[in-house]
């Protein structure tokens, strides 16, 4: 286990992230910070001890891996792309926290899991920056009411009026939201700076 938010933060500094990003998959590594920091406000908030946690849209893993780290939890990842999945399960064997973790390749529009009643999500869905994809969060919001008992989830600035219309409409209530700011890469050939940092917001939803 990983007692710290900054032993956190180091550990997932040092796993891999996406060899072949695709571009309309808003594939971009969660940075190791905003991992740690969400996982931690998840664990200060009793929401992964003795919890199910579901990473939706995991990528590499930062989420569930952090998770496994923090306390003693099942954590289940899921993602679309099956090569990204290839990568999760080797950072997971990197940090040896493999016995606690599965991955599943699936939809989160169409879910191939039920959820028990203690189970908490984790998420950076896309955001929509994409042309034609506005609003791309929105299913991962959806798969979040269904499933979780609590969820936290990356938003680019400025969403917390849908996202606090989008669970008052489905039963939830956003009881914290958080500024962050995501130091992310050139890895795209659209791509016309070294780094870009986007301001994006943190929420947590209790669901049920």
């Amino acid at each position: 286990m990983t007692d710290s938010r900054a032993g956190l933060e180091r550990a997932l500094e040092s796993l891999s992230g996406f060899a072949e990003p695709v571009a309309s998959l808003e594939q971009y590594q969660t940075p190791a910070d905003i991992a740690a920091h969400i996982v931690h406000l998840a664990w200060v908030n009793g929401d992964i001890e003795g919890h199910q946690v579901v990473d939706l849209g995991c990528g590499t893993g930062l989420l569930g891996l952090g998770a496994a780290l923090r306390a003693p939890a099942w954590v289940l990842g899921i993602d679309i792309d099956p090569e990204v999945l290839l990568t999760a399960r080797r950072n997971a064997d990197h940090l040896a926290v493999e016995s606690r973790l599965a991955w599943c390749h699936g939809d989160v529009a169409s879910l191939p899991i039920d959820g028990p009643e203690e189970t908490t999500v984790l998420m950076n869905p896309p955001f929509g920056a994409q042309q034609g994809h506005t609003h791309a969060d929105r299913p991962f919001l959806a798969a979040a009411s269904s499933l979780a008992a609590v969820s936290y989830s990356v938003h680019n600035a400025g969403s917390r009026a849908f996202v606090e219309s989008y669970a008052a409409d489905s039963g939830g209530t956003v009881t914290e939201g958080h500024e962050a700011t995501l130091d992310l890469p050139h890895q795209f050939e659209f791509h016309d700076e070294r780094r870009r940092q986007i301001s994006a917001e943190v929420f947590r939803i209790e669901w049920r």
